[in-house]
């Protein structure tokens, strides 16, 4: 049995907003925005600004991180998936608890304290570093690149 279709997994501060989730779903071909996100999954007034985000061709889910490990291998072969998460740590625990993530686009991690800046629209600190190196040690291809049509910059920036 084949498991759920996951084109692209991506890390953004914003999760689903305006041009950028349209331009990456229509990149990839996604059907379904899949937010996984605690906070997200119990505010419905968030839901609904992502949904108004969310390109009209795709159906949109707002699932806790528990949820979306439980849920994930249910997914029909029809469903195009993309993963939209907050930070790398969650990222994480979705692909320790079994979802099948190949591939982690860093879109948005926005300067906050104690973060420093490595590319145009990523800060990171130590946790969000180790986070990364786990990732990559599994296997997870990692590409920094904030829409589609840019160039990727390179991930060892990440790690300098």
């Amino acid at each position: 049995m084949s498991g759920p279709n996951i084109l692209l997994t991506r890390i953004d501060n914003r999760l689903i907003h305006g041009q950028v989730a349209t331009q990456w779903s229509s990149s990839i071909g996604a059907n379904l925005l899949l937010v996984a996100n605690d906070k997200v999954a119990q505010d419905k007034f968030r839901q609904g600004l992502m949904d108004m985000a969310a390109p009209s061709y795709a159906q949109t889910r707002y699932f806790t991180l528990q949820k979306t490990i439980e849920v994930i291998h249910k997914a029909s072969p029809r469903q195009n998936i993309f993963i939209i998460c907050e930070t790398p740590q969650d990222v994480l625990t979705l692909v320790k608890g079994g979802v099948p993530i190949k591939k982690v686009n860093i879109g948005n991690m926005h300067m906050s304290e104690g973060k420093r800046q490595v590319a145009k629209v990523v800060a990171v600190d130590d946790e969000d570093v180790a986070a990364f190196k786990e990732l990559q040690e599994l296997g997870i291809e990692l590409e920094i690149r904030k829409v589609p049509s840019e160039s990727s910059e390179k991930t060892s920036k990440l790690f300098s």
